[in-house]
């Protein structure tokens, strides 16, 4: 149930446009500077949270990528290079 819900708001939360997303971190960054013990202040944490989840998923994926095409690109396509098997069969 609860790994449901947060697979879920994960969806969710990637389908989001990260650039609208980026334009209210100063919006929760304040709402969370100013501690009031309210429910508005505990929802504000986990938004800022997740707006900066989402950042640091991006570049983390982005390098990754990055890092990916390079190791194609330094790869020698000689080392993929397989041998067919021959088509044999059994002559008695």
């Amino acid at each position: 149930m609860f790994e449901d819900t947060l697979q879920e708001l994960a969806r969710r939360i990637l389908a989001l446009d990260e650039e609208t997303l980026i334009t209210l971190i100063p919006k929760y960054r304040k709402r969370m500077d100013n501690f009031e013990p309210t429910k508005e202040w505990e929802e504000s944490v986990i938004i800022y949270f997740l707006i900066n989840g989402l950042r640091v998923k991006n570049a983390q994926f982005n390098e990754r990528i990055k890092r990916y095409m390079d190791d194609l690109k330094k790869k020698d396509p000689a080392e993929d290079w397989v041998a067919p098997r021959p088509d044999l069969r059994l002559i008695k």
